[in-house]
């Protein structure tokens, strides 16, 4: 049996294989979402700067944006599927899916974004994404038995170094242990969706992503809406247009489309392979903040985002390649 793979999984079985998704397939859908979400923080800095809309109700109307745009999408696949019957998941098995994934998606965005306003963008950014790979390999290893590998551990070393030059190498703001804690909570509840994610997705029981997704939006909407309400749902701004055109965007690529993509591709792929593609946001941020915003490139950007994408493309080569090599084993009589 290959180091990396889980224990438990059938030989000739792909690991993680999900609905019939093919790996690759799943890969290509990380990593679009990583560089959406990299843009979802620009789009928020720009919000609280424009406005005096809060983190939790940011979140509400990123969740209720999501929600109402995936709507439509399922009510029409819903009629082009009609009469046609599929495997049905378990009510438990979909609730525990739906809550749980609901509940840490609501947890995982609110407190990034609080953790942004109250320590700033890069210091938030690092330590939700360098806290996130950690507790993912360690909850892997302990949940589903899989094994980094050398090459694995490798790139996860590569990439947190990457994340750190890319980060502490710049111009970084000033260190808050409150913004610390908030990230910290936001890279635990990031560890548990993709954990449970990959855990249901190993016998073929990942669920619909997109049903998933707008089930979660739709619990996130429920659990903030009395504390987005506290803090102030309507953003006060002298620019209307602009922050409703930000928050239309936030609800729509990076949340709508992009989490649907994660869901889908994180049944299919290993939890660590996961979080370092998902590294892929700060990369995303580092480029709009130089392109769009006018911040300075160097040295340690330029250096830290060229060891982000070569750990990522080393450890998405890595997997292709070993998903491959299970195909090719025959599968016992």
């Amino acid at each position: 049996m290959p180091a990396d793979m889980p224990a438990g999984m059938p030989l000739g079985m792909p690991a993680g294989t999900s609905a019939g998704l093919p790996v690759g397939r799943g890969l290509t859908y990380l990593i679009f979402a990583g560089f959406a979400w990299g843009t979802a923080g620009a789009a928020a800095s720009l919000v609280f700067e424009m406005s005096e809309l809060g983190p939790l109700a940011l979140s509400f109307w990123r969740c209720a944006g999501g929600l109402l745009l995936l709507l439509p999408v399922l009510a029409l696949r819903a009629r082009r599927r009609r009469g046609v019957t599929g495997p049905v998941e378990p009510r438990r098995r979909r609730v525990l899916r739906i809550v749980a994934t609901g509940v840490g998606l609501t947890v995982f965005q609110s407190a990034y974004f609080a953790a942004v306003e109250a320590t700033g963008l890069a210091v938030g950014t690092v330590v939700t994404l360098g806290a996130g790979p950690v507790l993912i390999a360690v909850g892997a290893r302990l949940t589903m038995g899989e094994r980094l590998g050398r090459g694995g551990i490798l790139a996860v070393a590569g990439a947190l170094t990457g994340l750190g030059v890319l980060v502490l190498g710049g111009e970084g703001g000033e260190v808050r242990p409150l913004g610390v804690l908030l990230a910290l909570l936001s890279a635990a509840g990031y560890a548990a969706i993709t954990l449970l994610t990959r855990w249901l997705g190993r016998d073929g029981g990942g669920g619909d992503s997109l049903s998933t997704t707008a089930w979660a939006f739709a619990i996130g909407c429920v659990g903030l809406l009395p504390m987005a309400a506290g803090e102030g749902l309507l953003p006060h701004t002298a620019e209307p247009a602009l922050v409703a055109g930000l928050l239309v965007y936030v609800a729509a690529v990076p949340t709508a489309l992009a989490y649907a993509l994660y869901f889908a591709g994180a049944a299919v792929v290993r939890a660590a392979t996961v979080s370092v593609i998902m590294l892929l946001e700060p990369v995303s941020a580092a480029v709009i903040a130089v392109t769009l915003l006018d911040e300075r490139l160097t040295a340690a950007t330029v250096a830290g985002t060229l060891l982000l994408l070569s750990a990522v493309a080393g450890l998405a080569a890595a997997e292709a390649r070993g998903a491959a090599a299970r195909r090719r084993v025959p599968v016992p009589a």
